[in-house]
């Protein structure tokens, strides 16, 4: 394996490498409100690991809180100012919690730094190599499998992804090697313009977060200022394909490198004599119009053909050789809550899934329909957002097309205002998936449509539940009661 070593710094200095406070984690004190996220949670285990102590609070009680409770964690359940410690070093907070918050207030009377996450994940960045992996769709899943591969290949990189990554046992690591960090960079909120990292990897960029951007081509500026901010001499890892992704390359200019990949021969990375083989693709890899190989992935979709093109341009940028790469791409099986194969029983496989924005839906149910060929397939998606919901309806009303039905909940509720919660409702949806020719059904809590599904599923079909909210409670019940009924 071929590598461009520099020097690695030791995690407990914690000393920005161009930038930063230049702070030392050893015995410091970081106190974590709302702990429990899964973001959160992977960033306050990094810095214990980095020989900080951290103490944190969360509204409720979850296995994610236990773990870090069993790492040392001192966790409050329920928000109140005493819950801060007297001496603090720094109070991270999550996207969720708002300035009224008792917490939040008692560390600004004593006097204490409050950082957002993405603040302090770009502090912990600045000591790093980082690479960022931003982009509409795709953002955890290709994280994860880059942090993959590179531990395969003994890079050893750091990581924060927003899911759990079975195969290398949670959201988050530390590397033996302290040199290359990898982290999700999330757009809502420009929360990623606090990322500055030597590659950025840009996937792909569609209209979401409307609550939040006024329109499409503000959400194409933000990405432009996330490439602005990636350092000198870096590299972006861009999609050849996307037509908002291109805007961005059209103004980064010579400051930095650009690999772009995709299928079309323009790209510097692209994928060639693409193949289904046992329900997942394979294809040849070729590097600036030169092949160095085929691969055969494990996770099922074309979407993930363009996921692992990116991890495979970044790998190479990173420094590691193509057959080492080859070697290792195909063994990821993918990370928690994507395409997730929960068990077969009875011949009825269940599946949960991720998915929450239109596009990402048609790819989810293309790849089942290519992996599992199921007799009949039933999709039980909740909404995530009354404001996404309906900004988006149309879009969402045309992505069922490939379920055999569809059932839907009520909208999960976050973030949203009174106002969006009055325009759209999950009734709504179902009747315009419905004007598609499309059968869908609207069972509004997850009791009633596990009873459905009871009574109604047959050997040979196949149930995805899928959304960003706690959908996939139903996927657990009802594989729970098919396993009691065999």
């Amino acid at each position: 394996m071929e590598t461009h070593p520099e020097k690695a710094l030791s995690p407990a200095t914690y000393q920005a490498v161009e930038r930063g406070r230049g702070w030392s984690l050893s015995g410091k004190t970081c106190h974590f409100i709302g702990i429990g996220g899964i973001g959160m949670s992977g960033l306050a285990k990094l810095l214990m690991k980095n020989g900080a102590t951290v103490v944190g609070s969360d509204m409720e009680d979850s296995h994610v809180i236990r773990e870090l409770g069993s790492l040392g964690v001192r966790i409050f359940i329920g928000h109140d100012g005493p819950h801060v410690p007297t001496h603090c070093d720094a109070v991270v907070i999550s996207a969720a919690i708002r300035p009224t918050n008792p917490e939040v207030q008692a560390a600004q009377t004593a006097g204490f730094e409050v950082l957002k996450y993405a603040e302090m994940l770009g502090e912990l960045m600045d000591c790093y190599k980082g690479i960022a992996v931003c982009g509409t769709h795709g953002k955890s899943t290709t994280s994860g499998w880059l942090a993959y591969v590179l531990d395969q290949c003994r890079v050893e990189p750091s990581f924060i992804v927003g899911a759990d990554i079975p195969q290398l046992g949670g959201s988050s690591g530390v590397g033996k090697l302290a040199n290359w960090f990898i982290a999700e960079a999330c757009e809502y909120d420009r929360s990623f313009l606090n990322l500055h990292p030597r590659i950025g990897v840009m996937l792909n960029i569609e209209q979401d977060h409307l609550d939040y951007y006024k329109d499409e081509q503000d959400i194409v500026d933000a990405f432009c200022d996330f490439a602005a901010g990636i350092r000198e001499e870096g590299f972006l890892i861009a999609n050849g394909e996307d037509r908002n992704v291109a805007k961005v390359l059209a103004g980064v200019g010579d400051r930095i490198h650009i690999r772009t990949f995709g299928r079309d021969e323009t790209c510097y990375y692209r994928a060639d004599n693409l193949a289904i083989v046992d329900g997942t693709y394979q294809f040849d890899v070729i590097e600036q119009g030169r092949s160095f190989g085929r691969v055969h992935l494990g996770v099922p979709g074309e979407h993930n053909v363009y996921n692992a093109l990116a991890v495979i341009a970044t790998a190479r940028e990173v420094g590691v050789d193509a057959e080492t790469i080859l070697n290792c791409i195909g063994g990821f099986t993918g990370v928690d809550r994507r395409l997730m194969l929960k068990k077969i029983v009875k011949d009825i496989t269940v599946l949960d899934d991720y998915a929450h924005h239109p596009t990402e839906i048609r790819a989810s149910l293309q790849a089942v329909r290519q992996r599992f060929a199921p007799r009949r397939l039933w999709c039980v998606f909740q909404p995530h957002q009354y404001s996404r919901t309906r900004f988006l309806l149309e879009d969402f009303a045309d992505s069922f097309a490939l379920a055999d039905i569809t059932i839907v909940p009520e909208i999960y509720f976050v973030r949203d205002t009174a106002e969006s919660k009055q325009k759209v409702n999950a009734q709504v949806l179902v009747e315009r998936i419905r004007s598609r020719g499309s059968e869908a059904m609207f069972i509004p809590d997850f009791d009633a449509i596990v009873d459905y599904l009871k009574t109604h599923v047959e050997p040979a079909n196949l149930v995805m539940t899928m959304g960003a909210g706690p959908i996939w409670k139903v996927a657990d019940e009802y594989l729970q009661w098919l396993t009691e009924n065999r």
